[in-house]
């Protein structure tokens, strides 16, 4: 923050401290292919989205749109743990509420204050008695009581086992048919206990994506996708 004056280094501390929302978007544009909204302007803790519903109101949907979406979380996920900037993004917290999905079918990150983001090119600095130190910003919006929490406490795994423990069950339980159903329960149960060394989350991503590609369809409803999906393998 060295280009800032005292005056806009205060108002950004305020700002992270009070509401971080509006920060990532401005940080991380949807313009340039994160999973965000266009930032439009924020006032406090409201923001403004046009034409976008929240993902709980698709845990009722059709196989094939839960599936779609189901693909879509997982390569949200993907993108958000590893991409060109080397930044590991990471959830606090998700509910239903956390997503949301556009009009035309895609799916983003509707709250952006759950993310928490580490640096992978800066490295974890170790925790010692003098990093205890917390400024006038830092009782805001949390405890002052409450302990910081480590990088290193954070692993690869940490978002897609959060997703499986509290929103894939909700999406996609009782969707589909036997024994697809059954694979994809049996997943998400072993994947909510964590993965321990044997399997990576990048490989329990692609896991499960496998089982979703060939359930859901080509059609009008996923405009964000169609006619595409009809011409290249990457839908």
């Amino acid at each position: 923050m060295d280009h800032l004056r005292d005056q806009d280094r205060l108002r950004l501390l305020y700002t992270l401290a009070v509401n971080s929302h509006p920060i990532l978007l401005q940080m991380f544009p949807g313009v340039e292919g994160w999973p965000f909204p266009r930032y439009l302007g924020s006032c406090g803790r409201l923001a403004v989205s046009a034409s976008t519903r929240p993902l709980r109101h698709f845990l009722g949907a059709a196989a094939e749109v839960a599936a779609d979406l189901a693909l879509q979380l997982l390569a949200v996920l993907r993108s958000m743990a590893a991409n060109d900037l080397k930044y590991f993004f990471y959830f606090t917290r998700v509910d239903a509420g956390t997503f949301g999905v556009f009009s035309n079918g895609h799916l983003f990150i509707r709250d952006a204050s759950a993310l928490g983001i580490i640096d992978r090119e800066e490295g974890s600095q170790p925790m010692d008695g003098q990093q205890e130190y917390r400024d006038i910003f830092s009782c805001l919006a949390v405890d002052c009581q409450a302990a910081f929490v480590s990088c290193d406490s954070i692993r690869d795994e940490h978002s897609l086992v959060m997703v499986c423990q509290d929103l894939l069950p909700k999406l996609l339980a009782g969707k589909f048919l036997p024994p697809v159903q059954e694979r994809i329960d049996a997943f998400l149960q072993r994947c909510a206990r964590g993965f321990g060394d044997s399997q990576g989350a990048e490989e329990a991503m692609e896991e499960l994506a496998e089982m979703l590609k060939p359930l859901r369809s080509c059609d009008s409803r996923f405009a964000y996708r169609y006619p595409d999906c009809r011409y290249s393998d990457k839908y």
